[in-house]
């Protein structure tokens, strides 16, 4: 009786561990991804109301077709999930609609806000990354289009929706749907090597003695401009172009592409172009 009760017990504690050793297994990479996503992903930071940008992250591209955001002014983002090569709404969005319904004010219904349907490669921000045991919910938030805009959620479930893929094989899945889009690398290219960027010679090599050029021609006599009058500060009209913008204000600090838009960062103000011609100013 005793042995056979000492069996059980063993054979209890084994069943205990392998299920501790199971459940690890599902959840011990979720931490690990959640970092990795953090590293990959700059997020946005917005305003309380959801009205505008308060500390701009990484923008990102969006691959695959499908997505529909809601109004900013809607009380919670529609549900969206990846399935299939193809972001859909599926009983997850008709069930978030439904709580819509029920926190809009007034018997509004999910109807009632204005929704914005994203083709793939159109872009937006990132303002929060959730790695969950059975995918990746990141929340989305986009630029104004006619002075309103949007977000939204979406998942990006696991293959196997019980068990954590590895890193790796998790943030694939995730580039298949959305990437950060580089920043343009011009301005951060080394410049180059004194010498006009030729290589250094070696050590044992001659290098002959540098010609000195020959003095510059004289220059003839040149009466000096008269003095300037008074400049009106700069100013800045809906439908003027980039390179007016630019004349009158100098390169911006931040250039940032969302579609047909290009938006201009500068210090006190940020200037939204559509087809290169200014369509807004903040």
């Amino acid at each position: 009786m005793s042995q056979a009760w000492r069996a059980s017990a063993i054979g209890l504690t084994a069943i205990v561990a392998l299920s501790c050793l199971t459940l690890a297994a599902q959840t011990g990479d979720t931490a690990a991804l959640q970092q990795r996503l953090n590293a990959e992903f700059k997020l946005t930071t917005i305003t309380a109301d959801r009205s505008d940008i308060v500390t701009a992250g990484d923008i990102v591209a969006i691959h695959k077709p499908g997505l529909i955001m809601y109004a900013t002014n809607s009380p919670m983002p529609p549900s969206n999930t990846y399935k299939n090569g193809r972001i859909g709404q599926g009983w997850g969005g008709f069930g978030k609609d439904l709580a819509i319904g029920m926190a809009a004010p007034g018997g509004a219904t999910a109807a009632n806000y204005p929704h914005r349907p994203f083709v793939s490669e159109e872009k937006c921000w990132v303002t929060g990354i959730q790695a969950q045991r059975d995918g990746v919910l990141f929340q989305l938030y986009s630029d104004p289009y006619d002075n309103i805009r949007y977000y939204a959620n979406l998942k990006i479930p696991f293959p196997d929706k019980k068990t954590v893929p590895p890193v790796d094989m998790a943030m694939q899945l995730v580039a298949e749907v959305l990437t950060v889009v580089p920043q343009d690398q011009s301005a951060q290219q080394a410049p180059p090597a004194p010498g006009g960027g030729q290589p250094p010679a070696a050590a044992n090599e001659q290098v002959p003695a540098p010609v000195a050029p020959p003095p510059p021609a004289p220059m003839p006599d040149i009466a000096p401009p008269p003095p300037p009058a008074d400049t009106p500060p700069p100013t800045i009209a809906i439908g003027q172009t980039m390179d007016q913008v630019t004349a009158a204000f100098g390169q911006p600090l931040k250039v940032a592409k969302l579609g047909v838009k290009v938006i201009f960062y500068y210090k006190d103000m940020k200037v939204t172009f559509t087809d290169r011609k200014v369509s807004d100013v903040e």
